[in-house]
Protein backbone atom coordinates (compact mmCIF):
# COMPACT_ATOMS: atom_id res chain seq x y z
CA UNK A 1 0.00 0.00 0.00
CA UNK A 2 1.41 3.65 -0.86
CA UNK A 3 0.23 6.93 0.08
CA UNK A 4 1.60 9.83 -2.08
CA UNK A 5 0.99 13.80 -1.95
CA UNK A 6 1.15 16.20 -4.79
CA UNK A 7 1.42 18.91 -2.21
CA UNK A 8 4.72 18.27 -0.33
CA UNK A 9 7.17 15.65 -0.98
CA UNK A 10 7.68 12.87 1.77
CA UNK A 11 10.36 14.24 4.15
CA UNK A 12 9.97 17.53 3.10
CA UNK A 13 8.80 20.49 4.09
CA UNK A 14 4.95 21.48 3.70
CA UNK A 15 3.70 24.86 2.49
CA UNK A 16 2.57 27.37 4.26
CA UNK A 17 -0.88 26.75 2.43
CA UNK A 18 -1.52 23.75 4.40
CA UNK A 19 -0.99 25.34 7.77
CA UNK A 20 -3.75 26.86 10.02
CA UNK A 21 -0.71 29.28 11.25
CA UNK A 22 1.45 31.50 9.01
CA UNK A 23 4.36 33.49 9.44
CA UNK A 24 4.64 37.27 7.76
CA UNK A 25 7.72 39.07 8.36
CA UNK A 26 7.58 39.56 12.39
CA UNK A 27 3.92 38.73 12.86
CA UNK A 28 2.44 35.25 13.37
CA UNK A 29 -1.31 34.50 12.61
CA UNK A 30 -4.37 31.88 11.20
CA UNK A 31 -3.39 30.78 7.50
CA UNK A 32 -5.61 29.45 4.65
CA UNK A 33 -5.41 26.04 6.70
CA UNK A 34 -6.38 24.09 3.38
CA UNK A 35 -5.81 19.90 3.44
CA UNK A 36 -3.26 18.63 1.40
CA UNK A 37 -3.78 16.72 -1.68
CA UNK A 38 -3.23 12.69 -0.82
CA UNK A 39 -3.42 9.76 -3.23
CA UNK A 40 -3.06 5.85 -2.17
CA UNK A 41 -3.03 2.66 -4.17
CA UNK A 42 -1.91 -1.25 -4.05
CA UNK A 43 -5.11 -1.61 -1.06
CA UNK A 44 -5.50 -4.82 0.12
CA UNK A 45 -7.90 -6.50 -1.79
CA UNK A 46 -10.03 -7.60 1.50
CA UNK A 47 -10.47 -3.90 2.62
CA UNK A 48 -13.65 -2.53 3.64
CA UNK A 49 -12.89 0.83 4.46
CA UNK A 50 -9.50 3.42 5.13
CA UNK A 51 -9.13 5.48 8.04
CA UNK A 52 -6.75 8.70 7.58
CA UNK A 53 -5.25 10.90 10.50
CA UNK A 54 -1.97 13.22 10.94
CA UNK A 55 -0.03 13.84 13.79
CA UNK A 56 2.37 15.97 14.86
CA UNK A 57 4.69 14.36 17.25
CA UNK A 58 6.92 16.94 17.95
CA UNK A 59 4.35 19.18 20.36
CA UNK A 60 5.91 20.15 23.75
CA UNK A 61 5.10 19.04 27.16
CA UNK A 62 5.64 22.26 29.09
CA UNK A 63 2.48 24.38 27.89
CA UNK A 64 2.89 27.66 29.75
CA UNK A 65 6.20 28.04 27.23
CA UNK A 66 3.80 28.18 24.37
CA UNK A 67 4.40 31.92 22.65
CA UNK A 68 5.93 33.10 25.90
CA UNK A 69 7.80 36.66 25.71
CA UNK A 70 11.70 36.05 25.94
CA UNK A 71 11.32 32.03 26.32
CA UNK A 72 12.38 29.45 23.08
CA UNK A 73 11.53 25.94 24.11
CA UNK A 74 14.40 24.05 23.51
CA UNK A 75 14.43 21.14 20.94
CA UNK A 76 15.30 18.46 23.87
CA UNK A 77 12.11 19.03 25.69
CA UNK A 78 9.92 16.15 25.90
CA UNK A 79 7.37 16.15 23.43
CA UNK A 80 4.09 14.63 22.98
CA UNK A 81 1.09 13.92 20.10
CA UNK A 82 -0.99 16.61 18.65
CA UNK A 83 -3.58 15.25 16.41
CA UNK A 84 -4.49 17.32 13.36
CA UNK A 85 -7.07 15.32 11.16
CA UNK A 86 -9.30 11.71 11.76
CA UNK A 87 -11.17 10.49 9.06
CA UNK A 88 -12.66 7.29 9.08
CA UNK A 89 -15.05 4.67 7.34
CA UNK A 90 -13.41 6.15 3.70
CA UNK A 91 -14.95 3.63 1.06
CA UNK A 92 -11.98 0.96 -0.54
CA UNK A 93 -13.67 2.76 -3.60
CA UNK A 94 -11.81 6.18 -2.72
CA UNK A 95 -8.63 6.49 -3.66
CA UNK A 96 -7.83 10.47 -3.68
CA UNK A 97 -8.46 13.32 -1.63
CA UNK A 98 -8.20 16.69 -3.29
CA UNK A 99 -6.20 19.62 -1.96
CA UNK A 100 -8.86 21.79 -0.07
CA UNK A 101 -11.50 19.46 -0.40
CA UNK A 102 -11.70 18.61 3.33
CA UNK A 103 -10.26 22.42 4.56
CA UNK A 104 -9.98 25.93 3.28
CA UNK A 105 -9.85 28.72 5.88
CA UNK A 106 -9.47 28.41 9.92
CA UNK A 107 -13.19 28.52 11.35
CA UNK A 108 -13.12 29.80 15.15
CA UNK A 109 -14.82 27.45 17.41
CA UNK A 110 -14.17 24.80 14.40
CA UNK A 111 -15.73 23.49 11.54
CA UNK A 112 -18.93 21.69 12.52
CA UNK A 113 -19.84 19.68 9.43
CA UNK A 114 -16.50 19.24 7.18
CA UNK A 115 -16.03 17.72 4.48
CA UNK A 116 -14.79 15.10 3.25
CA UNK A 117 -15.76 11.12 1.28
CA UNK A 118 -19.32 10.45 0.81
CA UNK A 119 -19.94 7.87 4.25
CA UNK A 120 -16.93 9.17 5.90
CA UNK A 121 -16.74 10.50 9.29
CA UNK A 122 -14.51 13.49 10.91
CA UNK A 123 -13.37 13.06 14.97
CA UNK A 124 -12.35 15.80 16.90
CA UNK A 125 -8.79 17.18 16.21
CA UNK A 126 -6.64 18.39 19.39
CA UNK A 127 -7.48 21.74 18.88
CA UNK A 128 -10.69 21.02 20.52
CA UNK A 129 -8.38 20.82 24.10
CA UNK A 130 -6.35 23.17 23.06
CA UNK A 131 -8.86 26.10 22.93
CA UNK A 132 -11.30 24.61 25.68
CA UNK A 133 -10.53 27.62 27.81
CA UNK A 134 -11.05 30.43 25.55
CA UNK A 135 -14.55 31.92 25.19
CA UNK A 136 -13.65 33.25 21.99
CA UNK A 137 -12.19 30.34 20.22
CA UNK A 138 -13.39 27.06 22.08
CA UNK A 139 -15.61 24.17 20.55
CA UNK A 140 -15.76 21.34 18.47
CA UNK A 141 -12.82 21.30 15.77
CA UNK A 142 -13.72 18.43 13.47
CA UNK A 143 -11.78 17.33 10.17
CA UNK A 144 -8.63 18.69 9.09
CA UNK A 145 -6.72 21.97 11.12
CA UNK A 146 -3.15 21.97 10.16
CA UNK A 147 -0.01 22.75 12.13
CA UNK A 148 0.45 25.98 13.92
CA UNK A 149 3.44 25.13 16.00
CA UNK A 150 5.04 27.70 18.65
CA UNK A 151 6.50 30.08 16.87
CA UNK A 152 9.62 30.27 19.70
CA UNK A 153 10.09 26.73 19.91
CA UNK A 154 13.07 25.78 17.96
CA UNK A 155 12.30 22.21 16.67
CA UNK A 156 11.29 21.89 13.72
CA UNK A 157 8.03 19.94 13.40
CA UNK A 158 6.94 16.82 11.63
CA UNK A 159 3.32 15.96 10.53
CA UNK A 160 2.68 12.31 9.68
CA UNK A 161 -0.11 11.42 7.41
CA UNK A 162 -1.35 7.88 8.21
CA UNK A 163 -3.44 5.82 5.97
CA UNK A 164 -5.45 2.28 7.56
CA UNK A 165 -6.54 -0.39 5.39
CA UNK A 166 -9.23 -2.26 7.57
CA UNK A 167 -11.08 -5.19 7.48
CA UNK A 168 -14.33 -3.64 8.52
CA UNK A 169 -16.78 -0.86 6.86
CA UNK A 170 -17.47 0.94 9.33
CA UNK A 171 -15.59 1.94 13.01
CA UNK A 172 -17.40 1.50 16.24
CA UNK A 173 -16.78 5.15 17.35
CA UNK A 174 -19.10 7.77 19.02
CA UNK A 175 -20.39 11.13 16.75
CA UNK A 176 -17.32 13.46 17.97
CA UNK A 177 -14.46 10.36 19.14
CA UNK A 178 -10.89 12.05 19.11
CA UNK A 179 -7.54 10.24 18.54
CA UNK A 180 -7.28 8.40 21.72
CA UNK A 181 -10.94 6.69 21.07
CA UNK A 182 -9.49 5.88 17.67
CA UNK A 183 -6.00 3.94 18.63
CA UNK A 184 -8.25 2.02 20.90
CA UNK A 185 -10.76 1.11 18.37
CA UNK A 186 -8.07 0.06 15.06
CA UNK A 187 -6.54 -2.75 17.09
CA UNK A 188 -7.31 -6.00 15.66
CA UNK A 189 -8.68 -4.37 12.19
CA UNK A 190 -5.55 -2.81 10.66
CA UNK A 191 -4.92 -5.31 7.48
CA UNK A 192 -1.83 -2.80 6.19
CA UNK A 193 -0.86 0.80 6.62
CA UNK A 194 1.36 3.40 5.36
CA UNK A 195 2.60 7.09 6.13
CA UNK A 196 4.32 9.79 4.67
CA UNK A 197 5.34 13.13 6.72
CA UNK A 198 6.25 16.77 6.14
CA UNK A 199 7.41 19.55 8.36
CA UNK A 200 6.71 22.84 8.95
CA UNK A 201 7.87 25.84 11.81
CA UNK A 202 7.04 29.18 12.67
CA UNK A 203 10.50 30.15 14.65
CA UNK A 204 11.87 32.83 12.73
CA UNK A 205 15.16 31.08 12.20
CA UNK A 206 13.93 28.27 10.56
CA UNK A 207 11.64 29.93 8.08
CA UNK A 208 13.14 28.48 5.13
CA UNK A 209 12.68 25.18 6.25
CA UNK A 210 8.73 25.69 6.54
CA UNK A 211 7.60 25.35 2.89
Amino acid sequence: MKLISHSFRNGGPLPAEFAAGRRDGDSVGFGTNRNPHLAWREIPAATLSLALVCVDPDVPTVAEMVGAPGIEIPDDQPRCDFAHWLLIDIPPSVSEIAAGACSDGFVAHGKQAPNGPAGSRQGRNDYSAWFAGNPDMAGDYLGYDGPFPPPNDLRLHRYFFRLFALDCPHLPLPERFGYPDLLRTLHGHILAETAIHASYSLHPARTGQTG
